[in-house]
């Protein structure tokens, strides 16, 4: 490459550096490019961290794709230092295509360069690579099946289940005693809303990505109805009266968490029913007793459904059914032959 770059810019100043060398000569190299004595630095990613070369204004990268996220988002922040304009090219084999991953790697660098980027990077570069697992020593998962929240959310329902089986014993009893707030947040049920609904931040309404990005992972981790209250105010606080589909996720959060106070895994729309489903009885056989919900609510041994096309008000007809339900779940077990 070396000779390469001699042949096509021969009045250039061509410098090489490497990990390779000796302290000494690579001190002497950076310093030779820094203080300008030479015009271009061919090096390898050594220079991905810890350098400060405000003069640096233009960066190739070759097989951009076979760099990492981290790396590539690293050796980005080597130029435009200073004040001059700088700018970065990512090159590729012109023979050998890039993988899917790693075009999806160039995609996301290419799609994140505004200032204070590097959180949206890291979540693709976790999505891309996967989690790992977290109780072993493999650096790849199947998180980008299920994406990080839910991946959590599942691990913690196995350890839940680990815990209640009257032969494991917790080890580090001490751990889970540290972090009560975590392990409250990842034992919380995992409840799946998918109602007839457009729900989203539009862009219109919000137009910076980063805010946006922002607002739904603190919609995703609000747990009370006094937070969705808040935060609707704060919608119309910051961006003016929030649009249909911002009420519909608002909406939608709180079916979740009211189906969640009620004891259901899940509420859905199937076939013109709403139907709210709950997890079966420890015994298989014995019927699940719901309370008196209406003439238009039919039930079952693990769920109920009623038609919502019948009713305009649905919406709110479903609330009322949850609340119904929340309370039901916590009567005394006498008054409650489920529990």
């Amino acid at each position: 490459m070396h000779q390469h770059l001699e042949k096509l810019i021969p009045e250039a100043r061509i410098t090489v550096a490497h990990g390779q060398m000796n302290e000494q000569q690579l001190s002497t190299r950076m310093r030779q490019f820094s203080e300008g004595e030479v015009d271009v630095l061919l090096s390898t990613s050594i220079i991905e961290s810890g350098l400060d070369i405000p003069n640096a204004n233009t960066l190739i990268i070759d097989r951009a794709d076979t760099f990492g996220l981290a790396q590539l988002y690293q050796l980005c922040g080597r130029v435009g230092r200073g004040a001059q304009r700088a700018y970065a090219y990512f090159f590729r084999h012109n023979k050998l295509p890039p993988t899917p991953e790693g075009r999806q790697r160039l995609e996301t660098i290419a799609e994140n360069t505004q200032l204070g980027a590097g959180f949206s990077i890291a979540m693709r570069d976790l999505e891309i690579r996967g989690a790992g697992d977290l109780l072993g020593t493999r650096q790849h998962g199947h998180i980008a099946a299920v994406g990080f929240h839910l991946y959590t959310r599942l691990l913690a329902d196995a350890v839940r289940r680990m815990q209640s089986d009257a032969h494991i014993q917790i080890q580090r009893p001490e751990a889970v005693k540290a972090f009560p707030e975590l392990m409250e947040e990842l034992q919380r049920p995992i409840v799946n809303v998918d109602l007839p609904l457009t729900v989203s931040i539009p862009e219109d309404y919000v137009g910076d990505k980063t805010v946006r990005l922002r607002l739904y992972r603190r919609v995703a981790n609000l747990h009370t109805l006094r937070e969705i209250e808040s935060l609707t105010a704060e919608f119309t606080d910051r961006f003016g009266p929030p649009p249909q589909s911002v009420l519909n996720l608002l909406y939608q959060l709180k079916i979740k968490l009211l189906a969640e106070q009620a004891g259901a895994f899940s509420v859905s729309a199937e076939g013109g029913l709403i139907a709210v489903r709950f997890p079966p009885l420890a015994d298989d056989r014995t019927p699940r007793s719901f309370p008196f919900l209406g003439s238009n609510v039919r039930t079952g041994k693990n769920g109920l459904w009623f038609d919502y096309r019948n009713h305009e008000n649905w919406q709110e007809r479903l609330v009322e059914l949850l609340n119904e339900l929340g309370t039901w779940q916590q009567l005394p077990e006498e008054h409650n032959p489920a529990l």
